[in-house]
């Protein structure tokens, strides 16, 4: 059997032919990011976020689990990291590894928690447990509530890769960002993924082939969770700090919003998506609060008009042309 897509379009081997070769434009065009006079503050904050939306795509777009609490995952990941290169003084390897694995012990506990039920009900406990997470920031005397970790060391990576330096901290950055992004790209091209969309699809009928759904929804939400925690180890070095806006319910907003502007469930739509919402954060900060309102209106034209993503949309029409 092949899989199929939403628009019951098989995924062909040329299909992910396609997608790896789009894989290699995209990671050329990043190398050359450094040379082009392009921020690189911009574009390091944008990866960690590309990330972040691609690891909760992998949750909704291809497990069916909507989750408004993924901003948890991001936010303990940086807490972590910042408590542990500032106050313990490691290594940027170790404090993303010590970031990292934070997020995964808390999604292996809030997994087994939230995992107990589907639809709108998991959604509702993962947001109750992500604001749970929020008020034991605020008031966790580590994480120094609405102050935050703030001047974070950089450090050198390896001992050898100084990180204080915008160009090998982007490099670092961006291998962060395809690693992730490669080890999703081969989960959902793998049998385990095939098994996640068709639970996604038809739960019972998964469950009367034989296949325990509930252990490969806990396992896809461990993996998201964990991926989501690299995102928020990675972004500490960017930023320099850790703080409460990492962990708000308007960030899990902001990644269910990368996530539909670009394209649910495809490869690349989450990392269009969350290029464009950054891109419209750093660009029309001077317009305030008024950004919120133009994201919104971004929002509803995204609904409305192309329901299935910028890059969702695109592939739509190139497979009708063909």
């Amino acid at each position: 059997m092949t899989a199929m897509t939403d628009d019951s379009i098989p995924v062909t081997p040329r299909a992910i032919h396609d997608e790896m070769i789009a894989f290699g434009i995209m990671a050329a065009l990043l190398l050359v990011v450094p040379l082009t006079g392009i921020y690189p503050f911009f574009v390091m904050q944008a990866l960690c976020f590309a990330l972040l939306a691609c690891a909760f795509n992998l949750l909704i777009g291809y497990g069916g689990l909507l989750s408004f609490g993924h901003a948890m995952f991001l936010g303990t990941a940086g807490y972590c990291t910042a408590h542990a290169l500032k106050v313990w003084g490691v290594s940027p390897e170790l404090g993303i590894l010590v970031g990292t694995a934070g997020a995964a012990a808390l999604a292996v506990i809030t997994g087994l928690v939230a995992i107990r039920r589907q639809g709108i009900y998991f959604a509702m406990i993962t947001l109750a447990l992500s604001q749970l997470l929020f008020f034991i920031y605020l008031q966790a005397p580590f994480t120094h509530g609405e102050d935050g970790i703030q001047g974070i060391p950089q450090g050198r990576l390896f001992g050898v890769f100084n990180l204080a330096n915008p160009t090998i901290l982007y490099y670092v950055i961006l291998a962060g960002f395809l690693f992730g992004f490669l080890v999703i790209f081969r989960t959902i091209n793998s049998p385990f993924g095939e098994v996640l969309k068709a639970i996604r699809e038809n739960e019972p009928r998964a469950i009367s082939l034989g296949y325990k759904t509930d252990q490969y929804k806990l396992l896809a939400y461990i993996l998201s969770g964990t991926l989501a925690g690299l995102a928020g180890a990675l972004k500490v070095f960017v930023a320099q700090n850790a703080s409460l806006t990492d962990v708000e319910v308007a960030m899990s907003g902001q990644i269910v919003l990368m996530t539909l502007v670009g394209g649910l469930g495809t490869v690349f739509g989450p990392v269009v998506g969350a290029f464009i919402i950054v891109a419209m954060q750093q660009y029309l900060s001077g317009l305030g609060q008024w950004v919120t309102v133009i994201q919104g209106a971004v929002f509803v034209v995204c609904v409305l008009t192309f329901r299935r993503g910028i890059i969702g949309e695109v592939a739509h029409y190139f497979r009708r042309s063909l």
